[in-house]
């Protein structure tokens, strides 16, 4: 897999980049590539190129986007957040949304990092694995429930 980390708030992210290499070694996923984006807003660019590499199968993301006197951490958030799926689908891979915020406060942004981490390191792997198992499956549903859940 390979992460892009936004190098703004520093100070939360560099936790976050540590719990999702950590919970990565935990679930036996390979991190190729670590790329450092100045911010949020900037992530799509080194995405996209991840997803042209043939050795990766899944992109972690990690910011944290806190609220200031304006409403710019929204704009910021929803269009990364929105661009991020975009690519996910128009490459066929997995980018899993490890961005927390906006509207958040400092210290909500230090009480989510290691959930945020967690949980974007679980979506990347848990996509990569049903997708794979998707693709494998035999169109037999026959009135049960066909499942790709692991």
């Amino acid at each position: 897999m390979g992460l892009v980390v936004a190098e703004f708030n520093w100070t939360i992210t560099r936790e976050m980049l540590n719990a999702a290499k950590t919970h990565a070694r935990l679930r036996n996923a390979e991190i190729r590539y670590i790329c450092f984006a100045p911010g949020t807003f900037d992530m799509p660019l080194l995405i996209e190129e991840l997803l042209k590499k043939r050795d990766v199968d899944a992109i972690v993301t990690l910011g944290s986007v806190i609220k200031g006197d304006t409403a710019h951490d929204k704009v910021v958030a929803y269009t990364a957040a929105r661009f991020i799926s975009e690519l996910s689908l128009s490459h066929q891979k997995p980018v899993s949304l490890g961005i927390a915020g906006p509207g958040m406060t400092l210290k909500q942004a230090r009480d989510r990092i290691s959930s945020v981490s967690k949980r974007a390191v679980d979506s990347a792997i848990d996509m990569v694995n049903r997708i794979r198992k998707l693709k494998n499956m035999k169109g037999d549903y026959r009135g049960g429930r066909a499942s790709i859940i692991d």
